[in-house]
Protein backbone atom coordinates (compact mmCIF):
# COMPACT_ATOMS: atom_id res chain seq x y z
CA UNK A 1 0.00 0.00 0.00
CA UNK A 2 1.01 3.76 -0.74
CA UNK A 3 1.68 6.03 1.93
CA UNK A 4 1.30 9.28 0.46
CA UNK A 5 2.60 12.72 2.64
CA UNK A 6 3.89 16.22 1.68
CA UNK A 7 7.86 17.75 2.18
CA UNK A 8 8.16 21.03 2.14
CA UNK A 9 11.39 22.41 0.98
CA UNK A 10 13.06 25.36 -0.15
CA UNK A 11 9.88 26.87 -1.84
CA UNK A 12 8.32 23.53 -3.04
CA UNK A 13 5.48 21.10 -1.76
CA UNK A 14 6.95 17.91 -2.69
CA UNK A 15 4.54 14.75 -3.16
CA UNK A 16 6.47 11.70 -1.49
CA UNK A 17 5.07 8.39 -1.84
CA UNK A 18 6.33 5.12 0.16
CA UNK A 19 5.73 1.82 -0.29
CA UNK A 20 6.83 -1.39 1.57
CA UNK A 21 8.29 -2.52 5.06
CA UNK A 22 8.79 1.37 6.98
CA UNK A 23 11.22 -0.58 9.42
CA UNK A 24 12.99 -2.96 7.62
CA UNK A 25 16.25 -4.10 8.40
CA UNK A 26 17.72 -3.93 5.05
CA UNK A 27 18.22 0.02 3.86
CA UNK A 28 16.02 1.75 1.92
CA UNK A 29 15.57 2.73 -1.98
CA UNK A 30 15.24 6.04 -2.97
CA UNK A 31 14.17 6.77 -6.50
CA UNK A 32 14.46 10.01 -8.50
CA UNK A 33 12.77 10.32 -11.95
CA UNK A 34 13.77 12.30 -14.78
CA UNK A 35 11.72 14.51 -17.45
CA UNK A 36 8.92 14.93 -17.67
CA UNK A 37 8.04 12.34 -15.66
CA UNK A 38 6.91 12.05 -12.21
CA UNK A 39 6.82 9.20 -10.03
CA UNK A 40 4.93 6.97 -12.06
CA UNK A 41 7.74 6.13 -14.31
CA UNK A 42 8.60 3.74 -11.70
CA UNK A 43 5.86 2.12 -10.89
CA UNK A 44 6.15 -1.72 -12.05
CA UNK A 45 9.73 -1.59 -10.69
CA UNK A 46 8.13 -0.26 -7.06
CA UNK A 47 6.01 -3.74 -6.77
CA UNK A 48 9.14 -6.01 -7.05
CA UNK A 49 11.65 -3.66 -5.26
CA UNK A 50 8.99 -2.95 -1.82
CA UNK A 51 8.48 -6.81 -1.24
CA UNK A 52 11.29 -6.72 1.74
CA UNK A 53 11.99 -2.92 1.78
CA UNK A 54 11.23 0.34 2.50
CA UNK A 55 11.11 2.26 -1.37
CA UNK A 56 10.60 5.70 -1.35
CA UNK A 57 9.31 8.07 -4.90
CA UNK A 58 8.65 11.50 -4.91
CA UNK A 59 7.95 14.25 -7.73
CA UNK A 60 10.50 16.64 -7.83
CA UNK A 61 9.89 20.22 -7.93
CA UNK A 62 7.18 21.26 -9.65
CA UNK A 63 6.26 18.13 -11.26
CA UNK A 64 3.37 15.49 -11.05
CA UNK A 65 1.76 16.88 -8.15
CA UNK A 66 4.46 18.84 -6.41
CA UNK A 67 4.40 22.42 -6.62
CA UNK A 68 6.54 25.62 -6.28
CA UNK A 69 4.76 27.15 -3.09
CA UNK A 70 6.81 30.48 -2.47
CA UNK A 71 9.01 32.98 -4.13
CA UNK A 72 12.84 32.42 -4.55
CA UNK A 73 15.68 33.83 -2.20
CA UNK A 74 16.78 36.13 -4.77
CA UNK A 75 13.27 36.71 -6.92
CA UNK A 76 14.96 35.10 -10.22
CA UNK A 77 12.69 33.14 -11.82
CA UNK A 78 15.09 30.03 -12.89
CA UNK A 79 16.47 29.92 -9.38
CA UNK A 80 14.08 27.63 -7.72
CA UNK A 81 15.15 24.87 -10.35
CA UNK A 82 18.79 25.20 -9.46
CA UNK A 83 20.75 21.98 -9.11
CA UNK A 84 21.56 22.64 -5.69
CA UNK A 85 17.79 22.69 -5.18
CA UNK A 86 16.49 19.69 -5.96
CA UNK A 87 19.65 18.34 -3.91
CA UNK A 88 18.03 20.15 -1.41
CA UNK A 89 14.76 18.51 -1.68
CA UNK A 90 16.25 15.26 -2.12
CA UNK A 91 17.39 15.20 1.34
CA UNK A 92 14.81 16.81 3.06
CA UNK A 93 12.80 13.78 1.11
CA UNK A 94 15.29 11.37 3.13
CA UNK A 95 14.83 13.70 6.64
CA UNK A 96 11.33 13.55 6.81
CA UNK A 97 10.91 10.03 5.51
CA UNK A 98 12.80 8.94 8.53
CA UNK A 99 14.89 6.93 6.65
CA UNK A 100 18.32 5.99 8.00
CA UNK A 101 20.65 4.86 4.50
CA UNK A 102 19.80 4.31 1.46
CA UNK A 103 20.45 3.21 -2.52
CA UNK A 104 19.79 5.93 -4.85
CA UNK A 105 18.50 5.36 -8.48
CA UNK A 106 18.09 7.82 -10.53
CA UNK A 107 16.85 8.41 -14.22
CA UNK A 108 17.15 10.88 -16.48
CA UNK A 109 16.88 14.18 -14.57
CA UNK A 110 16.69 12.12 -11.46
CA UNK A 111 19.89 10.88 -12.33
CA UNK A 112 21.59 14.27 -13.18
CA UNK A 113 20.15 15.29 -10.00
CA UNK A 114 21.66 11.99 -8.41
CA UNK A 115 24.64 12.81 -9.52
CA UNK A 116 25.36 16.04 -7.79
CA UNK A 117 23.52 14.41 -4.28
CA UNK A 118 26.31 11.84 -3.77
CA UNK A 119 28.74 14.56 -3.87
CA UNK A 120 27.30 16.31 -0.98
CA UNK A 121 28.85 16.11 2.08
CA UNK A 122 25.50 14.94 3.57
CA UNK A 123 25.65 11.88 1.34
CA UNK A 124 28.27 9.49 3.56
CA UNK A 125 26.54 7.29 5.57
CA UNK A 126 23.92 8.04 3.95
CA UNK A 127 23.40 6.65 0.86
CA UNK A 128 25.10 3.61 0.31
CA UNK A 129 25.33 3.26 -3.62
CA UNK A 130 24.45 4.94 -6.51
CA UNK A 131 22.67 3.89 -9.62
CA UNK A 132 22.50 6.42 -12.66
CA UNK A 133 20.70 5.49 -15.66
CA UNK A 134 20.39 8.07 -18.68
CA UNK A 135 21.45 11.03 -16.98
CA UNK A 136 25.53 12.05 -16.48
CA UNK A 137 26.66 13.83 -14.14
CA UNK A 138 26.53 17.62 -15.40
CA UNK A 139 30.83 18.08 -14.64
CA UNK A 140 31.73 15.03 -15.92
CA UNK A 141 29.43 15.87 -19.10
CA UNK A 142 31.72 19.11 -19.94
CA UNK A 143 35.00 17.51 -18.99
CA UNK A 144 34.34 14.74 -21.27
CA UNK A 145 33.45 17.55 -24.38
CA UNK A 146 36.31 19.55 -23.58
CA UNK A 147 38.81 16.63 -23.75
CA UNK A 148 37.31 15.30 -27.00
CA UNK A 149 37.17 19.16 -28.78
CA UNK A 150 41.07 19.08 -27.91
CA UNK A 151 41.65 16.39 -29.78
CA UNK A 152 40.27 16.26 -33.54
CA UNK A 153 40.61 12.65 -33.25
CA UNK A 154 37.75 12.46 -30.72
CA UNK A 155 36.04 15.54 -32.60
CA UNK A 156 33.73 12.81 -34.26
CA UNK A 157 32.15 11.28 -30.67
CA UNK A 158 31.67 15.43 -29.35
CA UNK A 159 29.51 16.04 -32.70
CA UNK A 160 27.67 13.04 -32.57
CA UNK A 161 26.38 13.77 -28.93
CA UNK A 162 26.19 17.32 -30.15
CA UNK A 163 23.32 15.97 -32.07
CA UNK A 164 21.60 13.92 -29.33
CA UNK A 165 21.81 16.81 -27.55
CA UNK A 166 19.97 19.04 -29.75
CA UNK A 167 17.31 20.02 -28.02
CA UNK A 168 18.90 21.09 -24.93
CA UNK A 169 19.67 24.23 -27.14
CA UNK A 170 16.03 24.40 -28.45
CA UNK A 171 14.78 24.35 -25.37
CA UNK A 172 16.81 27.52 -24.29
CA UNK A 173 13.92 29.34 -26.66
CA UNK A 174 11.13 31.60 -25.29
CA UNK A 175 7.56 30.55 -26.04
CA UNK A 176 8.36 27.68 -29.02
CA UNK A 177 9.50 24.78 -26.27
CA UNK A 178 5.75 25.05 -24.23
CA UNK A 179 4.01 25.58 -27.34
CA UNK A 180 5.78 22.58 -28.78
CA UNK A 181 4.95 20.67 -25.33
CA UNK A 182 1.10 21.84 -25.24
CA UNK A 183 0.39 21.41 -29.07
CA UNK A 184 2.42 18.36 -30.47
CA UNK A 185 4.96 16.31 -27.79
CA UNK A 186 2.57 15.91 -24.97
CA UNK A 187 -0.02 14.07 -26.72
CA UNK A 188 2.66 11.91 -28.69
CA UNK A 189 4.36 11.18 -24.86
CA UNK A 190 1.70 10.30 -23.41
CA UNK A 191 0.33 7.86 -26.24
CA UNK A 192 3.99 5.84 -26.18
CA UNK A 193 3.99 6.18 -22.16
CA UNK A 194 0.25 4.68 -22.03
CA UNK A 195 -0.22 7.43 -18.87
CA UNK A 196 -1.34 11.00 -18.71
CA UNK A 197 1.78 13.88 -17.94
CA UNK A 198 -0.54 16.62 -18.05
CA UNK A 199 1.61 20.00 -18.51
CA UNK A 200 4.90 18.09 -16.82
CA UNK A 201 6.84 18.94 -20.31
CA UNK A 202 5.86 22.40 -19.95
CA UNK A 203 6.59 22.99 -16.11
CA UNK A 204 10.15 21.10 -16.40
CA UNK A 205 11.30 22.85 -19.00
CA UNK A 206 13.10 25.62 -16.64
CA UNK A 207 15.13 22.62 -15.07
CA UNK A 208 17.17 23.01 -18.80
CA UNK A 209 17.20 26.69 -18.42
CA UNK A 210 18.51 27.22 -15.02
CA UNK A 211 21.36 24.66 -15.47
CA UNK A 212 22.75 23.47 -18.28
CA UNK A 213 24.43 27.06 -19.09
CA UNK A 214 25.69 27.49 -15.66
CA UNK A 215 29.32 28.26 -14.99
CA UNK A 216 31.43 25.85 -14.62
CA UNK A 217 32.36 26.54 -12.02
CA UNK A 218 28.84 26.65 -10.06
CA UNK A 219 28.60 22.71 -10.42
CA UNK A 220 29.73 20.02 -8.12
CA UNK A 221 33.17 18.62 -8.79
CA UNK A 222 34.06 16.47 -5.97
CA UNK A 223 34.02 13.18 -6.96
CA UNK A 224 32.99 10.30 -4.55
CA UNK A 225 34.62 7.20 -3.74
CA UNK A 226 31.59 5.57 -3.22
CA UNK A 227 29.80 2.38 -5.04
CA UNK A 228 28.23 3.54 -8.62
CA UNK A 229 26.54 1.39 -11.66
CA UNK A 230 26.30 3.66 -14.18
CA UNK A 231 23.27 1.57 -16.25
CA UNK A 232 23.93 2.55 -20.21
CA UNK A 233 20.93 1.82 -22.62
CA UNK A 234 22.75 1.22 -25.61
CA UNK A 235 19.96 2.35 -28.29
CA UNK A 236 19.09 5.49 -26.06
CA UNK A 237 18.57 8.74 -28.67
CA UNK A 238 20.04 11.09 -26.16
CA UNK A 239 23.50 10.00 -24.76
CA UNK A 240 25.99 7.84 -26.40
CA UNK A 241 27.44 5.05 -24.92
CA UNK A 242 30.96 7.13 -25.15
CA UNK A 243 30.05 9.02 -22.35
CA UNK A 244 30.83 6.81 -19.44
CA UNK A 245 34.77 7.48 -20.70
CA UNK A 246 36.68 8.94 -17.94
CA UNK A 247 34.03 9.00 -14.96
CA UNK A 248 36.51 6.29 -13.23
CA UNK A 249 39.06 9.65 -12.55
CA UNK A 250 36.17 11.51 -9.85
CA UNK A 251 34.12 8.49 -9.01
CA UNK A 252 36.62 5.26 -8.51
CA UNK A 253 33.97 2.96 -7.73
CA UNK A 254 32.06 2.78 -10.80
CA UNK A 255 30.82 -0.26 -12.61
CA UNK A 256 29.31 0.49 -15.85
CA UNK A 257 26.32 -1.95 -17.11
CA UNK A 258 25.39 -2.00 -20.70
CA UNK A 259 21.25 -3.28 -21.74
CA UNK A 260 20.21 -3.64 -24.78
CA UNK A 261 16.94 -0.95 -24.73
CA UNK A 262 15.93 2.23 -25.17
CA UNK A 263 16.41 5.40 -22.68
CA UNK A 264 12.59 4.35 -21.02
CA UNK A 265 14.44 0.94 -19.92
CA UNK A 266 13.10 1.17 -16.47
CA UNK A 267 9.53 1.76 -17.37
CA UNK A 268 9.02 -0.14 -20.30
CA UNK A 269 11.49 -3.14 -18.55
CA UNK A 270 10.16 -2.89 -15.10
CA UNK A 271 11.04 -6.28 -14.19
CA UNK A 272 14.37 -6.65 -15.67
CA UNK A 273 15.22 -3.00 -13.90
CA UNK A 274 14.42 -4.22 -10.45
CA UNK A 275 15.98 -7.62 -10.79
CA UNK A 276 19.20 -5.82 -12.04
CA UNK A 277 18.85 -3.16 -8.85
CA UNK A 278 18.40 -5.72 -6.66
CA UNK A 279 21.89 -7.84 -7.86
CA UNK A 280 23.44 -4.28 -7.21
CA UNK A 281 21.85 -4.01 -3.82
CA UNK A 282 23.01 -7.75 -2.92
CA UNK A 283 27.17 -6.99 -4.22
CA UNK A 284 27.02 -3.80 -1.85
CA UNK A 285 24.28 -3.81 1.21
CA UNK A 286 27.06 -1.72 2.90
CA UNK A 287 28.21 0.80 0.68
CA UNK A 288 31.62 -0.87 -0.01
CA UNK A 289 32.55 -0.80 -3.26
Amino acid sequence: MVRRSTVRSHGAELAVYEYGVLDAELPGILLVHGYPDDHRVFDGAVERLAADRHVITYDTRNAGASRLSGDTADGHPLSAYRLELLVEDLYAVLDATGTGSVHLVGHDWGSIQGWAAIQDPRASGRILSYSSISGPDLGHFRRWFRTRLRSPRLWPQALMQAARSWYVAAFQLPVLPEAAWKYLLTAGYEKRAGRKIGDNGVRGLQLYRANMLRPVGSLPDGGWAGPVQVIVPLKDPFLSPKLVSGLQEHFPGVTVTRVHAGHWWPERRSEDFAALLLRWFAAHPDGSV
